[in-house]
């Protein structure tokens, strides 16, 4: 008899766990699969909204593929567990039993306690002019305000602030972006590389303001900030954080912090429920990367359909890549935990690098207009593989030929190596799909999304290509 599974939330993780479930049990055998997602609109990929904000995808480009064989419930919201009669209740007056539960319930954005921020009567709701950025529902609200020449404040200089600023400019928006931090993107960069980035967006239009919180909205006067300034704004963007969606666990008894607190197997205290994603708490997770989630995903799904009993989630190395337009960062591991460290600095001309090793292998890196930097350092950081012993060439995206990366070599790239982040794209997945009949660059793209969100992988999916269509060439058809 297959386990009774059931699913709260169908965002990207929730949906994440259900492919993989269903690619390890095709035909419901061991599973049956009940989801409930409080959206009406079926799963898509969030990190894609900086993209679609910025003009470079339509809001359906960024669906994720709708499986088969489950029952999905859109617009319908999970309201109470019941962990004793193993049922969850929902507000169009169903009651779904479950052997397994699972938490994908996400995370919402914060809405910091600035006045004239919040509606009134209801402290998460944006007031009139105010927008967050976390949906699809906030990015055409933002499209709306966004004509040519309007004035927007983006309030947050994390990741998302950061793109949704680009983003607007690119649009021919007056934007200022202010942040009460000393530089841009803290939690990924150092002071240095922060104000590089912030010298390079000011070059693209982008009014920055470190060290400046918002005081007080006038939808009439604007933006009243704490250094006495004030922006003239006809809108403003809120990108100032999240906050995990946990009450729904809480109110079930489950042990709550910043998420919902989960063990190796993702399991709670109640060994029958579980969480994923941004709602978890785990301490090898780190906060804001999708790529956690649906590792989480894949080792859930090992467990519950018993295709590995023995799967446990580790932990998630941390990369994140900054998707704005004329702009390449990114930034992986921690940058302070070597035993070696080198760093150089060119802001005339937006580059900038810290690289730390510790016992020869990379432990972090930040890495601004160092393009082929950043694919043979993030290569080596996946891997674990020694780094070549001409630190500076390796720095600077020149190693010698004898020490190529495996992130720009695809005979030495190993199958699980994540290709393309924005859409959780492997190696194994690309030559899956080229043997299945996907032949060039944009037939891959169509088949495994790869390439389809910042773009920045394309020439590694280009050379991957090249090398299968060497040693694995499409068979003529007989005539």
């Amino acid at each position: 008899m297959s386990r009774r599974v059931v699913v709260i939330g169908h965002g990207m993780v929730g949906a994440r766990f259900v492919e993989e479930v269903r690619r390890r049990d095709p035909d419901g055998e061991r599973v049956t699969l009940t989801v409930l997602g409080a959206e009406s609109r079926p799963a898509y990929n969030r990190v894609l909204l900086s993209t679609v904000l910025a003009g470079g995808l339509r809001p359906a480009m960024v669906a994720l593929p709708v499986v088969d064989g489950i029952a999905l419930h859109t617009g319908v919201a999970a309201t109470a567990l019941d962990r004793t009669a193993r049922v969850v209740h929902a507000d169009d007056g169903t009651v779904h039993p479950y052997d397994e539960l699972v938490l994908a319930t996400g995370c919402r954005a914060w809405l910091p306690p600035v006045d004239g921020l919040a509606d009134p009567g209801a402290p998460e709701v944006p007031a009139r002019g105010v927008s967050l950025f976390r949906d699809l529902d906030d990015c055409g609200r933002i499209l709306d305000a966004a004509a040519p020449g309007a004035r927007i404040a983006v309030v947050g200089g994390g990741l998302l602030g950061v793109e949704a600023a680009r983003g607007l400019a690119g649009r021919g928006v007056a934007v200022t972006l202010v942040h009460p931090r000393t530089h841009l993107m803290e939690r990924q960069l150092d002071a240095g590389a922060g104000e590089v980035l912030a010298t390079a967006l000011r070059g693209l239009g982008v009014d920055v303001r470190c060290g400046v919180g918002a005081k007080a909205w006038d939808p009439e006067a604007g933006l009243d900030c704490d250094d006495s300034s004030r922006i003239a704004a006809d809108h403003v963007v809120v990108a100032a954080g999240v906050r995990a969606n946990s009450g729904l666990a809480a109110d079930a008894g489950l042990a709550v912090d910043r998420g919902i607190l989960v063990d190796d197997r993702l399991a709670t205290a109640d060994g029958r429920v579980h969480a994923l994603g941004d709602c978890a708490q785990h301490a090898g997770a780190p906060g804001g990367l999708v790529q956690s989630g649906w590792e989480q995903a894949a080792v859930l799904a090992d467990l519950l359909t018993g295709t590995d009993p023995a799967a446990r989630y580790r932990g998630t190395r941390p990369v994140t890549r900054l998707k704005a337009r004329g702009i390449d960062l990114a930034a992986l591991g921690d940058p302070t935990a070597g035993d070696e460290e080198l760093r150089v600095s060119d802001p005339r001309r937006g580059r900038y690098g810290v690289l730390a090793l510790r016992d020869d292998r990379v432990v972090g890196a930040v890495l601004m207009g160092l393009p082929d930097a950043a694919a043979m350092i993030t290569g080596l950081y996946d891997s674990g593989a020694p780094a070549p012993s001409d630190r500076l060439a390796l720095l600077l995206g020149r190693a010698l030929p004898g020490e190529t990366s495996p992130a720009t070599d695809p005979v030495r790239m190993p199958g699980s190596a994540v290709v393309c982040r924005c859409n959780s794209v492997t190696k194994n997945a690309l030559v899956t799909a080229w043997r299945a009949g996907a032949h060039d660059v944009d037939a891959l793209s169509r088949r495994t999304r790869a390439a389809t969100g910042c773009g920045s992988c394309r020439d590694v999916v280009c050379g991957i290509r090249d090398w299968l269509a060497d040693i694995d060439p499409p068979q003529e058809s007989a005539a």
